[in-house]
């Protein structure tokens, strides 16, 4: 399958942030590693000229594939598959929950300028606890920046501009993988940066059982407000008072010099409780 020529021939948007991916290789491991079965929905976004699509249909049951633009659009259609559903559409303005029954598979190749919206669109905010396109969602395919990448799966022991908000958004609401790396050679055109493959198991629950989930989420948000400072000062720029965050990162045992992405997910969320005890 000669996907350079195929992808030559058609003339990309950088405004789009089109890069196809051009890897027969890559697209053949796409498919392993979402491990569709027959009677799976699966929804692709932005499939592009179909190149990743044309293996979905393949194997699941129904490839809902949403795309924005008018000219892709076209090249889709000539597939003309029976299970092939086409939707031109922005996907942060998509509710996936309006588009089939059932639960469904997300793949998605990415524009890399929207893929922390994108995120949030699929998993809901740290807060939402009853997100429609989440509760929809079995698990996800991400082809994104490899850096991008390394934030979502990243720990309070990875460097320290890996770990932050995204990290956080991801990993409370999915168990998150780097499935491969990707070289940008994979692509037409090829981007500047390098691409990975993550995969995310949707959960059920959220991460952590807290008692106010929006705190949670103005602690965390506080915390990484200013990298440069210690924790202590970022809660106070956030609206902490100076006596709450002191009894409770001393009911903690927090050093106050601490920085916020030296804290793993599960010690914002007792840092959150504290904060909020400290409050009543």
């Amino acid at each position: 399958m000669d996907y350079y020529s195929r992808a030559k021939y058609f003339k990309t948007k950088k405004r789009l942030g089109q890069n196809f991916l051009i890897n027969g290789e890559v697209i053949a491991n796409i498919i392993d590693y979402a491990e569709i079965s027959p009677e799976d929905t699966v929804i692709e976004i932005g499939p592009g000229v179909g190149f990743v699509t044309e293996q979905l249909i393949k194997h699941a049951k129904q490839v809902i594939a949403i795309e924005l633009d008018e000219d892709a659009i076209r090249e889709l259609e000539k597939l003309n598959a029976p299970n092939l559903k086409i939707i031109h559409q922005d996907i942060l303005k998509t509710d996936l929950s309006e588009l089939c029954e059932g639960k469904v598979k997300v793949v998605a190749n990415i524009p890399y300028y929207i893929t922390s919206p994108i995120i949030a669109h699929l998993l809901g905010e740290i807060d939402d606890l009853n997100n429609k396109n989440r509760n929809k969602i079995t698990d996800i395919l991400l082809m994104v920046q490899e850096e991008v990448a390394r934030r979502m799966v990243a720990t309070e022991n990875s460097p320290s501009k890996q770990y932050g908000l995204l990290t956080i958004l991801s990993q409370f609401w999915a168990d998150v993988e780097i499935k491969e790396l990707v070289g940008r050679r994979s692509f037409f055109p090829a981007p500047k940066v390098n691409s990975a493959l993550v995969k995310l198991i949707v959960r059920e629950k959220p991460k952590l059982q807290l008692t106010n989930y929006t705190h949670f989420r103005k602690t965390v948000k506080a915390a990484f407000s200013q990298r440069r400072k210690n924790i202590k000062n970022c809660l106070l720029s956030g609206g902490f008072s100076k006596e709450k965050i002191q009894q409770a990162m001393q009911k903690l045992g927090l050093d106050e010099n601490t920085r916020g992405e030296k804290l793993s997910i599960e010690t914002f969320g007792e840092l959150s409780e504290a904060l909020l005890s400290d409050e009543k």
